[in-house]
């Protein structure tokens, strides 16, 4: 009998390794047009709403430019600063091959989020893509995992959400579905361990492991 019936990923430090392309876009843009550059640290705290907000904010008599220098850079740049954990692909058909329903929800806005997963080759096996251009409120809203339950009539404790981060374990806390929590690429590890999560996995192995036995 299969644990779950739906299951829910996060893309950044989940799926891929991001995090390097998405500083190196952001500060792309703010230093053409802002004239500074940001920390990892400054750039992580911005996150939350998506990159078209969080731009938008900063510079808004230049949003429409900056974004297009944005997706130019993050798309041009994107096979050689980005790479997918070993596994996860494998990982992901083979759920999708199980007859497991699979969703993104993710903070990226939708344009940035089908580049990631087309690129990755693994857009097509999701039944459903949640960016945070499709809710009302970035996460921690469960509204993206709402979405996903209702769509496909799914029990909530047979739905599972696997991500890295705080945000994460809130929403799916706010729908009553089970959170794993994965270790390996997070940029708020510490912070995620605080807080308890159903499961937690240090590797993509045990993680496949647990889903597919």
């Amino acid at each position: 009998m299969k644990k779950f019936e739906g299951i829910i990923f996060d893309i950044d430090g989940t799926l891929t390794a991001t995090n390097e392309l998405i500083y190196a876009t952001f500060n792309h843009v703010t230093k053409k047009y802002l004239d500074r550059t940001y920390t990892p640290k400054e750039i992580t705290d911005f996150f939350g709403p998506t990159e078209d907000v969080i731009i938008k904010e900063l510079m808004s008599d230049k949003y429409e430019e900056a974004m297009k220098d944005y997706h130019d850079f993050y798309e041009s740049n994107h096979k050689k600063m980005v790479h997918v954990y070993d596994g996860i692909v494998e990982l992901v058909k083979k759920l999708h091959q199980n007859g497991i329903r699979l969703s993104i929800y993710t903070g990226k806005g939708r344009r940035s989020s089908e580049t990631t997963l087309k690129q990755i080759g693994l857009y097509d096996y999701f039944d459903m893509v949640v960016t945070g251009d499709d809710i009302k409120d970035h996460k921690p809203s469960p509204e993206g995992i709402e979405k996903f339950i209702e769509k496909f009539n799914l029990p909530p404790k047979k739905v599972l959400m696997i991500g890295d981060a705080p945000a994460d374990i809130k929403a799916a806390r706010a729908t009553g579905i089970k959170i794993a929590s994965v270790l390996w690429d997070a940029y708020a590890k510490d912070e995620v361990l605080k807080m308890e999560s159903d499961y937690y996995f240090n590797t993509v192995d045990e993680l496949r492991l647990f889903l597919l036995n």
